[in-house]
């Protein structure tokens, strides 16, 4: 298929067409429906309308109301851009590293079932994996730091639970007096946080079967001792030059969902063409062809629990005294507080590039003004 020819499409027009077909076939959650009619809807009459005005003429356009769901391709690109803007200003101004930590595929079928506890767990046992090992002599021996962003799909879609974190190429002496730096090839071999990582992991699980928080089918002791017998993949990729660099590069994975509108080929005869990164040829990019009803059950198994924070900060990353954490190591590393903060001013500045010209003058910005009718993103 020649698919430079093949008419362009967006998930809206998959989640509209594949409606009626998916709830008559598929079960849903309550998270999982609101998803598929926010998507749906997003941009369109039932959401409602706004004024925009622009800040020079007076000129003034009446849109349709964005859904604002986290699952939602077109409402996470100004979420993105606001929580770069935050970071950035925080972050101390040294080298870091982005880590990958995986789950075997072993694991998948449980972790769906108990998506909160396991999610939660995943979090907490990579967080204290880095920490504790970095804090150890025989390493570093330095309190640090992390940031986690948690994914649960691979490339093609098919569930595939794994953190991206982002580390500091350093951190505080034992005593907080001093800030050490670290070489810029990683500081911790990735085999000894993979079987940490590991034994952490199922030692947890164990104890929440133990406490019936999760029902493991079958033999634990067999899952158990296949799961030792695999090699647990932790990623490192170099050390980037600051945080700009790299937080302009995690900042791809915060707020992305498991597919964006742009990896979209078309949507003809109730088939989906869409890009996919094959990691096993040298990171290729091929195209993968699915049924509608297919695509739309892949992209709705990593619709989120409810209120859950799939972004999360640990050491002196942590939320409780961040400001005093970070400031004191900014000091430390010899770099200027005061600089942060014209950083975080300056990109401040940029966020117009979310907003549109004003079509007669040519000179304004239109900026949001009033809601006409209220906003309907709530669905049951």
């Amino acid at each position: 298929m020649d698919i430079t020819k093949s008419r362009k499409a967006e998930i809206q027009d998959i989640f509209t067409a594949g409606e009626d077909a998916y709830i008559h076939k598929y079960p849903m959650c309550k998270q999982q429906r609101k998803a598929m009619y926010s998507i749906i809807n997003c941009r369109r009459p039932r959401m409602g309308k706004h004024i925009d005005r622009c800040d020079q003429c007076g000129h003034y356009e009446i849109s349709y109301n964005s859904c604002r769901n986290r699952h939602c391709p077109k409402c996470q690109a100004g979420k993105q851009h606001e929580w770069i803007e935050q970071l950035e200003a925080n972050l101390p101004f040294v080298r870091y590293f982005h880590l990958v930590f995986t789950l075997p595929g072993e694991l998948n079928e449980i972790v769906y079932k108990y998506q909160k506890l396991c999610y939660d767990l995943l979090f907490k046992v990579s967080a204290q994996t880095m920490l504790q090992v970095a804090s150890s002599p025989g390493f570093p021996g330095i309190q640090t730091g992390c940031l986690s962003v948690l994914h649960t799909w691979g490339q093609n879609l098919q569930y595939h639970p794994h953190i991206h974190m982002l580390v500091p190429a350093g951190g505080l002496s034992e005593d907080s007096i001093e800030w050490i730096k670290t070489g810029n090839k990683f500081f911790i071999p990735v085999k000894i946080l993979s079987m940490v990582f590991r034994g952490k992991f199922i030692h947890q699980l164990e104890k929440l079967h133990i406490k019936k928080h999760i029902d493991i089918p079958g033999n634990f002791s067999s899952l158990k001792t296949e799961l030792y017998n695999k090699n647990w993949v932790v990623y490192s990729k170099k050390a980037f030059a600051g945080p700009g660099q790299v937080i302009k590069y995690l900042g791809r994975y915060t707020h992305r969902i498991a597919i964006s509108n742009n990896r979209i080929i078309a949507h003809e005869q109730d088939k989906v063409d869409f890009l996919w990164k094959d990691y096993r040829d040298h990171s290729r990019w091929k195209t993968m062809q699915l049924d509608t009803l297919e695509f739309m059950r892949r992209y709705l198994l990593h619709v989120l629990p409810v209120n859950f924070y799939k972004i999360r900060y640990y050491g002196i990353f942590s939320l409780a005294g961040r400001k005093q954490k970070l400031k004191h190591c900014q000091e430390l590393i010899h770099s200027s507080f005061n600089y942060c903060k014209k950083l975080l001013a300056a990109k401040k500045q940029q966020a117009n590039i979310f907003l549109r010209k004003c079509p007669v003058c040519k000179k304004g910005l239109l900026r949001f003004e009033a809601l006409l009718l209220p906003s309907v993103n709530r669905f049951t």
